[in-house]
């Protein structure tokens, strides 16, 4: 940054990048490539105007401020920059940036700009990704929790969504038993289930824990590459365990931008769970 390269060249772009670097651009003032010109040009004032002040004696602490603020804005320019250098990558074909809020974006970028961690700002990037590809995907809410996310509780988070199995297009994170080895190995227990908690990630009860009601006869479930079929005795109203946490509307738009991988056994840990449960299931 401190050359004043822009880290995106819009020419090697596609059609739906360029358009959300443009609403990045009118939303934030963040300019990239091929408004480098206009940047270069703004800061060639500023700079006109530090020096016209350099005439003017100032004294060291006012020198320091203006040091500081310099070097404060420039790397708050290159996490923006970085994050949707890396979320420019992920859009679809059919993606639709020109449908993103311009409030939104600007609160996005608002929260993210301090960030510079680069697990962090590639969480950050899949988040702009999936706003830009399917507008309406992630809440403010759910952005506002991301900016307090700690590099801590992300990976906690995608450890528990390891556990997590899809039914009806959303995941579920199966914790039968969180004083379980299979749980401890991943650092799950009553501890971190109630810090997911009490951050806004899940809810989390180990006495009654939760059910999926209104399940139909046959009840598709995915872990990751693996599918298994429940089969009830009714032919629908049929109620699935589903342990003691449920993930929250935030949790249920971050998990699947995680990144999170399967856990070993857990597979068949869950299908030993349903056989005490006495459910009929078959995997495919």
């Amino acid at each position: 940054m401190g050359d004043g390269n822009s880290l995106i060249n819009l020419g090697e772009l596609s059609k739906p990048a360029t358009v959300l670097i443009e609403k990045i651009s009118d939303a934030t003032g963040a300019l990239f490539e091929p408004y480098q010109i206009k940047r270069l040009a703004k800061a060639e004032v500023e700079a006109d105007k530090i020096r016209a002040l350099g005439k003017i004696e100032l004294s060291s602490l006012e020198q320091r401020a203006m040091r500081r603020l310099v070097t404060e804005e420039t790397k708050k320019q290159e996490n923006i920059e970085n994050i949707t250098a890396k979320a420019v990558k992920g859009l679809k074909e059919d993606a639709k940036p020109e449908n993103l809020e311009r409030d939104w974006i600007a609160n996005f970028f608002d929260k993210c700009r301090l960030v510079s961690d680069e697990e962090m700002q590639s969480l950050w990037s899949r988040l702009l990704t999936g706003e830009a590809n399917e507008p309406g995907t992630f809440s403010k809410r759910t952005v506002e929790l991301v900016a307090n996310l700690d590099k801590g509780d992300a990976h906690l988070f995608t450890k528990l969504i390891g556990f997590g199995w899809e039914l009806d297009e959303r995941l579920h994170p199966l914790i039968y038993d969180h004083m379980n080895g299979i749980y401890f190995q991943q650092d799950i227990n009553f501890i971190s289930l109630n810090h997911l908690e009490t951050i806004g990630l899940i809810k989390f009860s180990s006495v009654k824990g939760f059910i999926k009601n209104n399940c139909k006869r046959y009840t598709k479930l995915f872990y990751f590459d693996k599918s298994v079929v429940v089969k009830f005795g009714e032919e629908d109203n049929n109620i699935l365990n589903l342990g003691s946490a449920i993930l929250t509307q935030a949790g249920i738009e971050l998990a699947p931008i995680c990144g999170a991988s399967s856990h070993p056994e857990n597979f068949e840990y869950v299908l030993n769970v349903w056989d005490k449960l006495d459910y009929d299931y078959s995997c495919e």
